[in-house]
């Protein structure tokens, strides 16, 4: 019996645990970069040609425009991602588009409201992108989720900064 009110309560103490991070952590942040090396202008122009998109990003299975804005900010896409044989429908918004300085894109997955903020620069003819994201939801459970998947976040987003690296440099 004793063992049991010991196993009770470090379960009860990882449940509340779990309950109170989405109390205090509203927003998963993160950052990834890679070098490439070739120029900025040539890096930019790949990296948002959405037909070249699906060769570095496999998962995407389409993107339409829904709302395409002059200047290109504001323009909204629909993708269809396969997630694990799972099809997932995403909203993208563009949010800021610099050319060959700045990308920043608003995705809208369901539970998961995610911005990429992509920044590029180059020196010495070596391009470097410095993408930083934030997560949230407006799900209370999924907001509690992504601190814990914070790193797994991270290392799929470094692997399609690589894959595009490894595509572009081929």
């Amino acid at each position: 019996m004793k063992a049991v009110k010991i196993i009770l309560g470090i379960v009860t103490a990882l449940v509340v645990v779990f309950f109170s991070t989405g109390l205090f952590v509203k927003e998963t942040t993160y950052q990834v970069k890679v070098t490439i090396n070739k120029p900025v202008s040539e890096v930019f122009t790949v990296f948002n040609d959405q037909e070249k998109m699906t060769v570095w990003l496999p998962e995407v299975k389409s993107i339409e425009p829904i709302n395409i804005k002059p200047g290109i900010v504001g323009s909204e896409y629909k993708m269809t991602v396969d997630n694990n044989g799972q099809t997932v429908i995403m909203k993208e918004k563009v949010l800021a588009y610099v050319p060959n300085q700045k990308v920043t894109l608003f995705f809208d997955a369901d539970d998961m409201l995610k911005t990429d903020d992509y920044n590029f620069s180059e020196a010495n003819g070596v391009t470097t992108i410095v993408k930083d994201v934030s997560c949230k939801s407006d799900s209370y459970i999924m907001s509690c989720m992504f601190p814990y998947f914070k790193g797994f976040f991270k290392d799929i987003d470094q692997k399609y900064l690589n894959d595009f690296k490894t595509y572009i440099e081929k």
